[in-house]
């Protein structure tokens, strides 16, 4: 698919991509963090690597309308999300390949099994709040 470093004038081209059957991994950092800096080379090298996901960069303080009262504790964060699914949201180490094995257990998945891991854990529940697709239809940038 490709990289997109989110703007508010790209809101749609994510929106395009999470409503397609793909996969997005979207990392929340912020401009002044020094890990971040040193991550979104990785990150760019993972996606270069992964051309059928959709891999998004956004910047909590620049999307700031679109992140909301997501609970970011620690950069970087990862989401990941196919459909309306979030089957991960969280703290991951500033290295790529733990990332990379995580995503390649969710992609085995099929949408019935992510379901169903959602409906049988709490935090996966609570992770479905951060539903990119849903901010973005949300968010003021794009009304």
């Amino acid at each position: 698919m490709s990289y997109q470093l989110l703007t508010n004038d790209n809101h749609e081209e994510l929106a395009s991509a999470l409503r397609g059957d793909g996969w997005v991994v979207a990392c929340l950092c912020a401009g002044w963090c020094g890990s971040c800096r040193e991550y979104a080379a990785a990150f760019e090298n993972w996606a270069q690597r992964s051309p059928e996901h959709h891999f998004v960069w956004i910047d909590i303080e620049d999307q700031a309308d679109l992140v909301g009262d997501l609970d970011i504790d620690n950069f970087p964060t990862l989401l990941m999300q196919r459909g309306t699914i979030v089957s991960f949201f969280g703290t991951m180490e500033p290295d790529t390949r733990q990332a990379e094995r995580l995503l390649q257990v969710q992609v085995g998945k099929s949408q019935e099994e992510l379901q169903r891991e959602v409906s049988q854990s709490a935090q996966r529940q609570t992770w479905q709040v951060c539903n990119l697709l849903l901010r973005l239809e949300n968010s003021p940038a794009t009304d």
